[in-house]
């Protein structure tokens, strides 16, 4: 497959791109499709951090098209790590879906990055979604310990098949998405405290990102260092 003018910006950007291989399959809820990769040299390489996305290349009808997925337990040492893709109509739903064991695919690592704050916050408030929830996960994980307050927006019930991956410490609220999104955005403005040493971590649907970061800018008076937001996806 021939690379599109994306590739060359990317390439031009300090991109690094590495082959993957299928190394196994897995059906989650009937929604999900979670695949076992072999990282082709990616990790040993790029290093990890938590909420780590690569760029995947998939064959659209003859064109290329890239689309961004977040890491599932990286594991450097054995140079693999899983990827979770949602099975609704698209190229990449379809690629994953007829994925086998020794398939391969393309990935380009640009532009992930995030700490976490150092000295870290004596609490963590995360809002996201079914895209996102791979993210979520990889925060809690590097911060077991962290006190968390975690809102989940789904669209189905099936959704819930990929569980957060809480600690007595991490409270968890799934909220349905309803009113294209303004519930959540109602929700979150609701119950979210301004405070001077949390951080707060937003990436869901691109409108509702971008209102819940205005509240927290605007109305909250949180710091820009306080704050990391991300628009996972677009209604429109």
């Amino acid at each position: 497959m021939k690379r599109n003018w994306e590739a060359l910006v990317l390439r031009a950007m300090g991109g690094r791109t590495f082959r993957l291989t299928v190394r196994g399959t897995e059906s989650v809820g009937g929604r999900y499709q979670r695949l076992h990769l072999d990282d082709g040299g990616l990790l040993a390489e790029c290093g990890v951090h938590p909420t780590m996305w690569i760029r995947l290349w998939f064959d659209d009808d003859g064109r290329p098209h890239q689309r961004a997925y977040t890491l599932v337990d990286p594991d450097p040492a054995a140079g693999r790590f899983s990827l979770e893709f949602a099975l609704h109509d698209g190229c990449a739903a379809r690629w994953a879906s007829a994925a086998r064991v020794g398939d391969t695919i393309d990935a380009t690592v640009q532009g992930s990055a995030f700490r976490l704050p150092d000295p870290a916050p004596r609490h963590l408030y995360l809002v996201g979604d079914a895209a996102s929830l791979p993210a979520v996960n990889s925060l809690l994980d590097a911060a077991p310990d962290l006190p968390a307050t975690v809102w989940v927006e789904y669209a189905h019930d099936d959704e819930k098949a990929l569980p957060p991956r809480a600690r007595p410490c991490h409270e968890v609220v799934w909220v349905p998405r309803r009113d294209g999104g303004r519930h959540l955005v109602d929700t979150v403005r609701t119950a979210l405290p301004g405070a001077a040493d949390a951080h707060y971590w937003v990436a869901c649907e691109a409108a509702s990102t971008r209102d819940i970061t205005r509240h927290l800018r605007r109305t909250l008076g949180v710091g820009r260092h306080q704050l990391t937001a991300l628009a996972y996806w677009s209604a429109r």
